[in-house]
């Protein structure tokens, strides 16, 4: 089949082949004009079925300090909402943060009963992935 193909305001007719793959070449048998034989097919081993994957909660950490523990950034993100205070009692499970974070909010919460010793952000701060947010003692 022949094409009228226009590139930088320059026509070119360009002819094209239909080649099925079974007739394609390497570059090794166009030198020496020997098509090799195709290798062996091996069957494929069974798949096994994959393990369930499970979200997890942000990695509880010790404080540089030793006394206490950090919540940490699980993923690149903006704060939306800062839903505690410093000295503010928290249980595991309670929602600290509301992060935005590929265009879905996310809440990160205390990994472990605490009261929050201090806060490292604010509403609409940017954050990477294992920033320090909070930290509980």
């Amino acid at each position: 089949m022949k094409y009228i193909v226009t590139l930088n305001q320059k026509k070119y007719e360009v002819e094209v082949e239909r080649v099925s793959p079974f007739h394609m070449l390497t570059h090794e048998e166009v030198a020496t004009g020997v098509k090799a034989a195709p290798a062996p097919v091996k069957p494929a081993a069974p798949v096994q079925p994959a393990a369930p994957v499970q979200t997890a909660a942000p990695v509880a950490t010790p404080a540089a300090s030793g006394s206490g523990t950090t919540v940490n950034s699980p993923m690149p993100g903006t704060i939306l909402e800062v839903k505690t205070a410093v000295g503010q009692s928290v249980k595991s499970g309670q929602t600290l943060f509301i992060m935005e974070a590929m265009k879905m909010e996310t809440e990160i919460v205390a990994p472990a009963d605490g009261v929050v010793a201090s806060i490292a952000v604010k509403s609409g701060d940017i954050t990477e992935t294992d920033q320090v947010l909070a930290t509980l003692s």
